[in-house]
């Protein structure tokens, strides 16, 4: 018990209530929180639009929305969704908060750097909201060309420099991630003894410094193609659209990986905590980050197969699309392999994950799918495309995010949230989740294409089951968002390590931490996720 003389020591959150010290802070924790409020802003912005045109899409006619708006709704929701939540949303929120308590820091390498980085990320997301507002964008999420710099009747511009400067946050996360995990591991922390999370914000942070000054150049050229009239993309003055193609995906495909390979990281921490075993093969889950890092690079051709593209550059492309594979089907053979004989634990973190897995499966194997040519050029651009896409993506970062979100609140926060309602929470967004995009695997190989409002009536039982599934997911988004902020106001304190969980934030750092992350020396003197280790069950 403190006395009179002594007050409680200050952690993150109470260490200055007002907004100036929010706003101007270089606190990597503060830092977290600050993206995760506005990235759920962004995903809020970016479901309202899914919910408008899956309203559409339960009809096979243009029932509700006219065709231009349409094509906008489609739109704003692809941008929103992949630049302003899938690829920020792990590395920005939680890699942000836990990289240094990972690795005993008490901060980034680079702490003004974090702040500014945030700051170009919410810039650049008023750009694209301000295109929004202003009328919309309808060139589809990848801008293509010639559409997108010469012919698109919209805020091309605005959306594109929004994206543009987003891709500068990304890049300078990525530096700082890559200098702190070099320079600032605590005594005893060797490459060997890394947290799994570790590897995979590592392996993301090389991509994202690589490939999206890549994306910055494309659009950029975009840009001055449209204002200026350059004849880079258009071919009625010389220009290739094809070329827009191969450098957009030489970022963009990689980008798919920079949105999934924080997830891999997750569900690694939370499989190892909830099933109480060391992964198995850490080294080989560790390293086959970095091997999914640099082939990713390699891969980009494979969304050409139906262009101008060689028929031989397509037969290479599909060959380093299955080797692609090859690092991925590691982590799920060891992530099964962890679980066999596992005192496996069904939390809502852990629930997430095993729905993560089985999600994450099916949009990898129909990948295959489509890195097949013969089996591409009957899929290309129908709604098994769109299935695939959202299978990995949702299905795998989504639920990935989730799992993380819950199994680090308690971290974050200091509180418990309600056990039940999280677990009800994760049920109904996995079945949601399938009613939703599974049929669309069966509508897209009979030959519905994508982008379409107006449709064969032969297709609409499938989009109303998907309409239907999609606004089930969102109850248990509901149930979600309100379960976990909820427990900030009535949930019970958590303590240091609820979940009895190895790892230096979990045993060295208070919940939720103190501002300067430590209150003692770190030392580390095991392999990672030892559950023999009777210090973990050692609650302060």
């Amino acid at each position: 018990m403190n006395d009179n003389n002594t007050s409680p020591p200050l952690n993150y959150l109470t260490n200055g209530h007002t907004v100036k010290s929010w706003l101007l802070t270089v606190d990597h924790k503060r830092i977290g929180v600050l993206y995760l409020i506005a990235m759920t802003c962004f995903f809020l912005v970016g479901a309202t639009a899914a919910t408008l045109f899956r309203l559409e899409l339960a009809t096979h006619n243009a029932n509700v929305l006219a065709n231009d708006t349409y094509n906008r709704l489609f739109t704003m929701h692809g941008i929103i969704m992949v630049f302003f939540f899938l690829i920020p949303a792990v590395p920005g929120v939680l890699g942000n908060f836990l990289v240094p308590l990972m690795i005993g820091a008490k901060d980034v390498a680079f702490p003004r750097l974090n702040l500014a980085s945030w700051y170009i990320y919410m810039l650049g997301g008023l750009f694209t909201l301000a295109a929004i507002i202003g009328g919309g964008i309808d060139t589809g999420w990848t801008f293509y060309t010639p559409y997108s710099s010469v012919y698109a009747d919209s805020h091309v511009i605005l959306a594109g420099t929004g994206v543009f400067i987003t891709g500068f946050s990304s890049i300078l996360t990525g530096l700082n991630f890559i200098v702190t995990i070099h320079k600032m591991r605590a005594p005893g922390l060797t490459w060997m003894r890394l947290p799994l999370f570790i590897w995979a914000q590592y392996s993301t942070a090389i991509i994202n410094v690589l490939g999206t000054p890549v994306l910055a150049i494309t659009l950029l050229l975009v840009l001055a193609e449209r204002v200026l009239g350059f004849g880079i993309f258009d071919p009625q003055k010389g220009g290739d659209p094809v070329l827009y193609q191969h450098m957009f995906w030489f970022y963009s495909h990689p980008a798919v990986y920079i949105m999934i390979l924080p997830g891999f990281g997750v569900v690694s921490e939370v499989l190892a905590c909830f099933s109480r075993k060391r992964i198995y093969g850490y080294e080989f889950v560790a390293f086959s980050s970095l091997a999914i890092a640099a082939i990713g690079f390699f891969v980009w051709g494979h969304h050409m197969f139906t262009s101008s593209q060689s028929p031989y550059a397509g037969l290479i492309f599909s060959i380093l699309t299955y080797l692609v594979g090859i690092p991925t089907a590691i982590k799920i053979f060891n992530w099964t392999a962890t679980l066999y004989k596992g005192s496996v634990e069904l939390s809502a973190p852990m629930l997430y994950t095993l729905g993560f897995i089985g999600l994450f499966l099916v949009g990898g194997l129909t990948g295959l799918f489509l890195a097949t040519k013969a089996l591409n050029v009957h899929l290309h651009d129908t709604y098994f495309v769109v299935a695939h896409f959202h299978y990995v993506m949702v299905g795998g970062m989504m639920m990935a995010w989730l799992a993380g979100l819950h199994f680090w609140w308690p971290k974050m926060f200091g509180k418990l949230y309600n056990e039940f309602w999280a677990r009800v929470g994760a049920v109904i967004i996995f079945f949601g989740f399938n009613f939703t995009f599974f049929p669309q695997f069966i509508a897209g190989y009979m030959g519905m294409p994508r982008r379409y409002h107006v449709y064969d009536i032969e297709y609409q039982p499938f989009q109303m089951l998907s309409t239907a599934g999609a606004f089930f997911m969102g109850i248990g988004l509901i149930i979600c968002l309100v379960t976990l902020v909820s427990s900030i106001f009535t949930g019970r304190p958590s303590g240091k390590n609820p979940w009895k969980a190895t790892g230096l934030e979990w045993n060295y750092a208070s919940s939720p931490p103190d501002t300067h992350n430590f209150t003692v020396p770190v030392k580390v003197d095991v392999e990672a996720y030892d559950y023999t280790d009777e210090r973990i069950y050692q609650d302060a």
